[in-house]
């Protein structure tokens, strides 16, 4: 097939360049042509609460990227739809996470498939934003409305996708991430990280907004500190640290942030130190960050709120919970009794076959086939 794909991609970093590039690859390696178009801007910077968009590593040799898509220009937006048009690919492919890129990726949607050959087909993160807006509405009609088929990663994403639009739509599981690496020795990581050995970690991974509930797992640390237990909080700050500043102060040593993005090469040195990763969110869909931990045979604490229990089947790989701190409590408590971390370590091996980039790339052709 000839393919564009259409969303983050480099030098734009985080989990869904990271995904795009990933489903790339795939498809290039069964002989399919593939070209990805990112953005030449894909944030103002008034609207980007992070410290930098992009990185500074070279970009992919295996890859076709072209930067030419301007969220904030409607002429841009005309410009790629035709240009697209015109090379008449079978589908483009499209990440959607946010309702701010639906009236760029909308009208560059609308104008490419006027060539009567270009099918149009998204694999959405997100129908419904975590932090709500009163344009988020209107702006999801308008692009899922130019949208030929869906995969989606959870039900509840399903759920809401079936208020917009009758396309077609299949689920495929968030894929694994591998693109971090493999697991190294414990004392290598410990070392590379600057931690003592000797302690026992637990990891809260990810850009820190409110709805991940960082504030309930602090909450929820004033019970479960110990001595040789200590709480590693890596991630940059989507929102206003000194919120925080309170919850973190009591605790003292027995938590360790380190406040910044976490370059892709360094990942596998904290998934590789810890015991678990804790995610006690608020809302979901689904994470990203449960697939990293599978890639590092990482047992895992979540909520149950949104996908996250359809991706962490509870007391097989960790435990999942509610979004309370006594829940949070009590089940990272729980991880430490018996030989369950042992036992969740053994049970990834089995459950992560489920999550594989080759399955997810599947499913998409399924969805074009059911267009023709």
């Amino acid at each position: 097939m000839k393919i564009v794909i259409l969303g983050p991609a480099h030098p734009y970093r985080g989990g869904l360049a990271s995904i795009m590039e990933t489903m790339a690859r795939e498809y290039i390696s069964r002989g399919d042509e593939v070209k990805i178009y990112t953005f030449s801007l894909q944030y103002p910077s008034l609207l980007f609460p992070g410290k930098s968009q992009i990185v500074d590593t070279p970009a992919p040799a295996d890859l076709h990227i072209e930067r030419i898509v301007n969220t904030c220009n409607p002429i841009n937006w005309i410009v790629v739809g035709n240009r697209i048009r015109r090379e008449a690919p079978d589908m483009v492919l499209m990440k959607y996470w946010t309702p701010f890129m639906a009236p760029c990726f909308g009208t560059i949607a609308r104008i490419a498939r006027r060539n009567g050959v270009t099918k149009v087909v998204c694999q959405i993160d997100n129908v419904e934003p975590h932090e709500h807006h009163i344009i988020d509405r209107p702006f999801n009609r308008y692009y899922l409305g130019a949208v030929d088929g869906f995969v989606y990663m959870s039900e509840q994403v399903h759920l809401e996708l079936a208020q917009y639009t009758t396309a077609p739509s299949l689920f495929s599981p968030h894929p694994m991430f591998s693109n971090f690496g493999e697991r190294v020795e414990r004392s290598e990581a410990c070392q590379k990280l600057g931690l003592d050995p000797n302690c026992d970690y637990l990891l809260f991974f990810g850009l820190i907004r409110e709805y991940k509930g960082l504030d309930i797992l602090l909450q929820a640390w004033n019970n479960i500190k110990r001595d040789g237990l200590k709480l590693i909080v890596a991630g940059e700050f989507y929102e206003d640290k000194g919120k925080y500043d309170a919850l973190f102060e009591p605790l003292g040593d027995s938590v360790i942030l380190h406040d910044r993005f976490v370059a892709d090469a360094d990942v596998k040195y904290y998934f590789s130190a810890v015991d678990a990763l804790v995610l006690p969110y608020k809302t979901a869909t689904q994470s990203g960050v449960t697939q990293i931990a599978y890639n590092f045979f990482t047992p895992m604490v979540v909520t149950n709120v949104g996908g996250l229990p359809e991706i962490v089947p509870d007391d097989v790989v960790g435990y999942v919970c509610p979004p309370t701190v006594a829940g949070v409590e009590g089940a990272v408590k729980a991880l430490y009794e018996n030989d369950n971390l042992s036992r969740f370590r053994h049970n990834i091996i089995e459950v992560r076959k489920r999550f594989s980039w080759s399955a997810m790339c599947d499913k998409i052709v399924e969805v074009l086939n059911m267009l023709k």
